[in-house]
């Protein structure tokens, strides 16, 4: 049965899934990983709560955040970031109020 072409077949598309998938999570992990970081030198110790509600975020939410934590201000900017993300909504940082504070003194 190993040796059938079938089952050749199968086994080299599960591995080719699992590498795939390996390589998905890994990339998720550092992306996560530097977030956090980049979050911890902006605002401080990043509460527990905080963290682990990041840790549910995917790829495309953490590139976003990645972004997004530019212009946070302060850690309620962060939690309003999430809370918008994780709702549906789109966790903008134009939509947070230090971070039109921060544009007003700009212009």
């Amino acid at each position: 049965m190993r040796e059938s072409v079938i089952y050749q077949e199968i086994l080299e598309e599960g591995l080719q899934k699992g590498r795939l998938e390996g390589r998905q999570e890994g990339l998720r992990a550092g992306e996560r990983l530097l977030v956090l970081r980049l979050l911890t030198r902006r605002l401080g110790d990043i509460p527990q709560e905080v963290r682990s509600q990041i840790e549910m975020l995917s790829v495309e939410q953490l590139e976003a955040l990645g972004e997004a934590l530019l212009d946070f201000m302060e850690m309620a900017d962060l939690e309003r970031w999430i809370t918008g993300a994780t709702d549906g909504g789109s966790g903008s940082p134009l939509d947070l109020p230090s971070a039109k504070k921060s544009i007003a003194r700009v212009l």
